[in-house]
């Protein structure tokens, strides 16, 4: 995959400025601080319909300017000028599929197929990165070998880009598969979330039957094999709200997924202390929340 620049990508739809439209990440350094070469990163981004948000998600990237990336994208057939827009960005992707699929989770599984990366993760075709991300990531995971999971703060946004500053993910806690698990609470965000290929591998991959909690049940595979830990700093990722989104429309079938999580996962006793869980929860959360009155007092990012 080639890697590109603001003036080799196309240029951005008339009134669209800033990131990723006019301005791109900074350059990353040809190697890592200690002379290895970066490890290659595996994104997909699964599509469908959302041609309103894909530019930008595309955009968003591929500006990252990290040298060594898959970034594959899984079209499930749509029909709303998202091709157009495919088509334009395609020379710059490393894959583009288009036709049906059997779901959101299926199209993500088939996209890691095609790419052997050490590390994975996948962004929805209405979200987006921010800049340094891959990376920060990358940087991460080769400081700390022995971690399986990272997950980090994300920005929550509307249909127009607009950021929310003081949203839950922005300051969220360490992972604690536990709480996850046993009380069905979800702290680590799926856009600012990244994995090793081999647990990845290891745990079975993604699980096709899930229509909506899909990451977390992954998450928590992935997790029982090794270390997850929260990156520290800015946030990585923006999360989109929208009228269409699945946050939005299928309520119901996320609570059916987690109670099936809760059901696979828990453990029968822990459950049964669903009150200790809870004041455990208060507890964990104490660094967030401290984290977020020193960002909104001093702008401090950690």
């Amino acid at each position: 995959m080639v890697t590109p620049s603001l003036t080799s990508l196309p240029g951005p739809p008339p009134g669209k400025t800033g990131w990723p439209w006019t301005d791109g990440s900074p350059p990353i350094p040809d190697a890592l601080p200690d002379g290895r070469p970066w490890p290659r990163i595996c994104i997909v981004t699964p599509s469908y319909n959302q041609a309103a948000f894909l530019e930008e998600t595309l955009r968003s990237v591929l500006l990252q300017g990290y040298p060594a990336l898959d970034y594959i994208v899984m079209d499930g057939g749509s029909e709303d000028g998202s091709l157009e827009i495919l088509r334009k960005y395609e020379p710059w992707l490393s894959r583009l599929r288009v036709g049906p699929d059997e779901g959101h989770a299926a199209a993500i599984a088939e996209g890691f197929e095609k790419s052997t990366a050490g590390i994975m993760a996948w962004l929805n075709s209405d979200d987006r990165y921010e800049p340094g991300t891959l990376e920060r990531i990358a940087s991460y995971f080769a400081r700390h070998p022995q971690v399986v999971f990272v997950t980090s703060n994300i920005n929550d946004m509307d249909a127009e880009s607009r950021i929310f500053t003081e949203s839950e993910y922005r300051f969220i806690a360490s992972p604690c598969r536990t709480l996850t698990a046993n009380l069905g609470w979800h702290n680590w965000p799926q856009p600012g979330s990244f994995w090793r290929r081999w647990a990845y591998e290891a745990c079975g991959g993604m699980d096709s039957s899930f229509r909506f909690c899909m990451d977390r049940d992954l998450f928590l595979r992935i997790t029982a094999l090794g270390p997850a830990r929260r990156l520290k700093g800015p946030p990585t990722a923006s999360f989109r709200y929208h009228d269409e989104s699945k946050t939005t429309t299928m309520q119901s079938v996320r609570e059916e997924d987690n109670l099936l999580i809760i059901g696979r996962y828990s453990n029968p006793l822990l459950v049964r202390m669903r009150l200790a869980l809870k004041v455990w929860r208060e507890f964990w959360l104490i660094p967030a929340r401290l984290r977020r009155r020193l960002y909104l007092s001093y702008g401090w990012e950690l």
